[in-house]
């Protein structure tokens, strides 16, 4: 299975929650929060973060911070772009919207903020 083979890749210990939590985020279709999640694992807040947070060391997450000041995780994957709605904070991943250059920088991600298209209705 795949998370296997990435949690000894990167020379972790396979936990049951690490397992757990990872199921998630591998099905998962949009960045997901605590709270997204919370109902969902059999594991209290420390040790979610405590995962989550060793994730990130070992670029398996990444995360950011929405409108609703919440952190959001998703996995490490190839770059694309994240809008997140500034009346009911929903946030969509858009894959084709990712080209963008500044020469001297480097972009990592991209965040666009808006109305979607519920909302807009």
């Amino acid at each position: 299975m795949e998370i296997e083979k990435l949690i000894e890749e990167k020379n972790l210990k396979l936990t049951s929650a690490r397992k757990e939590l990872l199921e998630i985020f591998f099905s998962a279709k949009k960045p997901l929060s605590f709270e997204d999640v919370k109902d969902k694992v059999s594991m209290d807040k420390a040790t979610f973060y405590r995962n989550i947070s060793k994730f990130e060391s070992e670029s398996i997450l990444k995360s950011f911070e929405s409108n609703d000041k919440k952190r959001y995780y998703e996995l490490q994957k190839s770059p694309h772009t994240h809008f997140i709605c500034n009346i009911c904070n929903n946030i969509e991943c858009i894959d084709n919207l990712f080209d963008v250059r500044i020469d001297g920088y480097i972009i990592e991600d991209l965040i666009l903020k808006g109305v979607c298209k519920k909302c807009k209705t």
